[in-house]
């Protein structure tokens, strides 16, 4: 065969040589074959041609396999971060998914669990129970005689004893471990406080409550108070009501603008603290240290508001009776207007306020009641019907479980009172729209 006469690839010739090397294949040169229709060749020489011609055909196909493997590479190296990020990705959700349905699976089997299994005996037609949304058939023939019920025993809640002192009269009480010490109500103790040593009267000597009523670290019961604590405490008392007139002095020679409501001695005279209200911020360090080099002893001012100063002061009530807050109760609690709405009262802020000028405390001794009662009586202006007939309700009584109704048929009657049980609630707020059309 004649090889001579293969051209150089000068340009676009040929099958595309030259374009799969600037795609990337091999830098040398590919042969390039050229087929002549043999002319006058024996049979041999056409064999001889025609295998040299598939040759270069194959190592021509292998090379561009070659080539576009080469692309497919460089396409692949730019989206294998991608691939790799969904797979991440995929791999993360399965895997959320699969920690969810069991969380899920978990916490519906612990439910389930804490169900009782109903006894079903005795009874001739199929009954149904569920549990979970999960419908159960059960029949005599499947249900035993004897059925054994599962009980979840709830974990017992821990308690403990304590021993209830107050320090004043009518003030709250704290809890304290009286150990094995014979204390009795309404007897005087020595405990130990914040403060240091205080004399304190025993409200109840041993109640049960729960732990976590208690606020940790339960401090104990010192002592029981003998006839010298009491003695000492009373000429605490004493010389508090000294110090109180001193005070009173000292603030005047200062010309501080504040109110002092009450000195009050520790057991030990270990401390004196002064009680004050005053409408801004006082400045006392001048006065922290005349006090001090007049009594000796470490001194404190605490600045209170005026519920804590009609605790301490005192007084009568509107109703005739000492102020509740003084007597009986322990802590303030949290009085809104709706209450007052709520029991009908006035909304004058002169017959609904206290000494204090804040809301009376009263008003949420009988609020929940109200609100109980409010709610199976029927509204003002609703549409009842009565023993003698149709009529609107224009007043109701909710403790004594009392409406007044006016009857449509006697307009010029005046309202008729009921009991709440005789009367059946038509609609509510009927009386406003039948007057309007």
């Amino acid at each position: 065969m004649n090889t001579d006469n293969r051209p150089e690839n000068k340009g676009n010739t040929g099958n595309g040589g030259n374009r799969s090397n600037r795609q990337g294949g091999r830098n040398r040169r590919k042969p390039y074959y050229v087929k002549k229709k043999p002319e006058h060749q024996d049979g041999e020489q056409v064999k001889l041609n025609r295998e040299v011609n598939e040759a270069s055909e194959a190592q021509e196909n292998r090379e561009n396999r070659e080539n576009r493997g080469n692309r497919d590479n460089r396409g692949n190296r730019g989206n294998r971060p991608n691939r790799e990020n969904r797979e991440n990705r995929e791999n993360r959700e399965n895997r959320e998914n699969r920690e969810n349905r069991e969380n899920r699976e978990n916490r519906e089997g612990k439910q389930a669990s804490e169900k009782e299994v109903a006894a079903f005996a005795g009874n001739k037609e199929a009954q149904e129970f569920s549990t979970d949304g999960i419908v159960f058939e059960a029949s005599d023939s499947m249900v035993p005689e004897v059925i054994v019920s599962i009980e979840t025993e709830s974990e017992p809640v821990p308690m403990i004893h304590v021993t209830g002192v107050r320090f004043k009269a009518g003030g709250k009480v704290y809890y304290f471990d009286k150990g094995n010490l014979p204390v009795k109500n309404g007897g005087f103790v020595i405990v130990d406080t914040a403060r240091g040593s205080e004399f304190g009267e025993v409200a109840f000597a041993d109640r049960e409550i729960k732990e976590s009523a208690v606020v940790s670290p339960l401090r104990p019961v010192l002592r029981v108070a003998t006839e010298e604590d009491i003695k000492h405490h009373q000429e605490n008392k004493k010389k508090e009501s000294e110090a109180f007139t001193i005070c009173l002095e000292k603030i005047a020679k200062h010309n501080l603008d504040m109110k002092l409501i009450e000195a009050q001695y520790s057991f030990d005279n270990s401390k004196l603290l002064f009680y004050f209200t005053s409408a801004s911020r006082v400045d006392f360090r001048e006065l922290v240290k005349d006090l001090a080099s007049v009594f000796k002893t470490r001194i404190e001012l605490r600045q209170i508001g005026i519920r804590d100063e009609a605790k301490i002061m005192g007084g009568l009530g509107v109703c005739g009776r000492s102020l509740c807050c003084s007597t009986f109760l322990s802590d303030f609690v949290q009085v809104s207007i709706k209450m007052a709405k709520e029991q009908n009262l006035s909304l004058n802020s002169g017959k609904i306020s206290g000494c204090c000028g804040r809301l009376m405390c009263c008003l949420q001794y009988e609020y929940k009641t109200y609100c109980e009662e409010s709610a199976k009586t029927p509204p003002v202006d609703s549409l009842v019907r009565t023993r003698d007939g149709v009529g609107y309700v224009t007043e109701i009584n909710p403790l004594a479980a009392t409406v007044k109704v006016k009857l449509k048929d006697k307009p010029d009657s005046p309202p008729t009172l009921f009991k709440r049980d005789e009367v059946t609630l038509i609609s509510k707020g009927k009386r406003s729209e039948d007057e309007e059309g």
